[in-house]
């Protein structure tokens, strides 16, 4: 059974979050709940697609003001003046002073110099605000960055820094948490088959090995991402394909670029792209190829060659025909 209580667990599923199973994730979802009903200012800190979002969302349902609003605001999109618009909102002359409102700050890192000056003179520096207003956010910040070191370097103030982080979790890659995969593979190939009206693909021992294998670069997005295209699709085998083509990427792609020329990097990095806007086009023919090479503009006969090029199974006439 998961650390935290059925009766929450359940409201958390209804809220569309699951619960991971694997040993690090059972310890982070304790500390989420004991955090959860306090007040500390939270940071999450997570590469990109670890579900930032989804943790902040937890805190707040499970603090027992989800009857208050959470307002996210994506750091990356505010100048000062805008910024100042949106925290003003959370102020309050009057009301309840124990109402609390969730003030989730999204890529706060992204915040520049004078946004960063703007916040740190909302925040109160302690358990009370001085002043005639009362700010009423707990304060939940994301960011995919060391912020440690972004103080160390200049570029985030170490002020604001040890006022946002009052407690930090740091949430692990998919790849650190592989036993969550298949429960979380499983959950939303349900919830988009669900939206799309579709069949959900059987998934053979092959293809489990494979995904378990993967590294997942863009961790629980990227997931999520795969399995809507197996749903769409009804099919595993096109999505499991494009997968297993950036696999064999991804460890020549770091070292391809040392010591070698501009001109040899550019023509790496062609081919990147060239074989993306393949692939892409081919997902929205349903892997038709010759409509997908109308699309691309290019001759039926130099798109079999291309496909060949870049690894691609031929499964098209099998599954779309043509």
């Amino acid at each position: 059974m998961s650390v935290v209580g059925i009766q929450q667990e359940e409201r958390l599923k209804e809220a569309g979050i699951l619960l991971g199973q694997s040993p690090v994730m059972q310890a982070l979802h304790a500390i989420v709940e004991d955090l959860a009903s306090t007040n500390i200012p939270v940071l999450l800190v997570g590469e990109s697609g670890t579900g930032k979002d989804v943790y902040a969302r937890m805190i707040h349902l499970l603090s027992g003001s989800c009857t208050t609003l959470m307002k996210k605001i994506a750091c990356a999109a505010m100048d000062p003046l805008r910024l100042q618009s949106e925290i003003q909102k959370l102020q309050t002359q009057h009301g309840d002073k124990q109402e609390i409102h969730h003030l989730f700050l999204d890529g706060i890192e992204e915040l520049d110099a004078a946004c960063q000056k703007s916040l740190l003179s909302y925040l109160p520096d302690g358990a009370e605000w001085a002043g005639d207003l009362i700010f009423r956010a707990r304060v939940i910040s994301a960011t995919s960055r060391d912020l440690e070191k972004e103080v160390e370097s200049g570029r985030f103030r170490r002020e604001l820094y040890f006022r946002i982080n009052g407690a930090c979790l740091r949430l692990p890659p998919l790849r650190e948490r592989r036993e969550d995969i298949t429960a979380l593979l499983d959950y939303f190939l349900q919830k988009h088959k669900q939206e799309m009206k579709k069949t959900v693909p059987e998934l053979d021992q092959e293809t489990m090995e494979a995904l378990l294998a993967y590294d997942w670069p863009g961790n629980i997005r990227e997931l999520e991402n795969l399995s809507r295209k197996m749903a769409a699709l009804e099919d595993a085998r096109l999505p499991l394909s494009d997968l297993r083509v950036r696999s064999m990427d991804q460890a020549p792609t770091s070292n391809a670029y040392r010591g070698s020329s501009l001109k040899t990097a550019a023509r790496a990095a062609s081919r990147q792209r060239e074989r993306e806007l393949i692939l892409e086009a081919l997902e929205r023919t349903h892997w038709n190829r010759k409509r997908a090479a109308r699309e691309l503009q290019i001759s039926y006969k130099a798109l079999l060659y291309k496909l060949k090029q870049i690894g691609a199974p031929d499964i098209g006439s099998s599954m779309r025909g043509g």
